[in-house]
């Protein structure tokens, strides 16, 4: 479809990836964008319609979808990543939030705002995952276990859209610099702009897949070709993490 005209709604739109995405969408031509947070009042942009929008609170986002009728593309940007090992002392905790925002959280977004696409015309969702939904990290093993839950969701939506021609998208890449990604020290991490431009790309193209960096290009490659030596090699780092 074409982002050119289009009615936008970005999740997590105050900041890094979600002001990036709205940046892209404006770019691109977009007719209007709703950017929503929790507290909306950071976004000062006059070209952007603010929305007050906890995707973990099922009456904002019915509100939302009441004030939104004409939209044409979703991007559920939001998320949280709260770095626990899945058998941590605060794991059942993160698991839980988790799973609020980036599966119950993307799975309501969906299923309030399908019908308003689907009378639109169809449009697009775009669901913002991460390398992690294709392996697991041990130190990360929480939120890697909700990208994993996540992907599912999406590919599920897919299968259930595809009549009424809403095209659903699942979006990976590795670290984005941007706050979330602040704890680690990797380098080359992924510009934010560069993930909103390739999801934007796939959206035109039809895509149902968006590897946003090279990093997701060689993770899926890796994780597809030889599995069991990706395995070890997060079984290698975890055996001599420092104690």
């Amino acid at each position: 479809m074409k982002i050119e005209g289009s009615v936008a709604l970005v999740t997590g739109a105050n900041r890094g990836l979600g002001k990036a995405y709205c940046e892209a969408l404006l770019a691109a031509g977009a007719a209007k964008v709703y950017a929503a947070a929790r507290d909306p009042s950071g976004i000062t942009d006059s070209r952007l319609v603010p929305v007050k929008l906890d995707i973990t609170d099922p009456s904002e986002i019915a509100a939302a979808a009441e004030r939104c009728g004409d939209l044409t593309i979703l991007i559920n940007n939001a998320g949280a990543m709260l770095l626990q090992p899945i058998l941590g002392e605060e794991s059942e905790a993160a698991l839980r939030q988790e799973f609020e925002v980036n599966v119950f959280g993307v799975m309501n977004m969906m299923r309030a705002f399908a019908p308003i696409l689907g009378r639109n015309g169809g449009g697009a969702i775009a669901n913002m995952l991460s390398v992690v939904a294709w392996f697991v990290n041990p130190f990360n093993a929480t939120y890697c276990t909700s990208k994993h839950a996540a992907l599912a969701v999406t590919d599920g939506a897919r299968i259930q859209l595809k009549a009424q021609g809403t095209q659903v998208v699942a979006v990976y890449a590795g670290f984005i610099d941007t706050e979330m990604a602040s704890f680690s020290t990797a380098p080359n991490k992924t510009p934010p702009s560069q993930v909103a431009e390739r999801t934007l790309d796939g959206i035109r193209r039809g895509l149902d897949h968006v590897h946003a960096d090279q990093r997701a290009e060689d993770v899926w490659h890796a994780t597809r070709t030889d599995p069991a030596a990706y395995h070890a090699l997060m079984q290698k780092q975890w055996d001599e993490r420092p104690r």
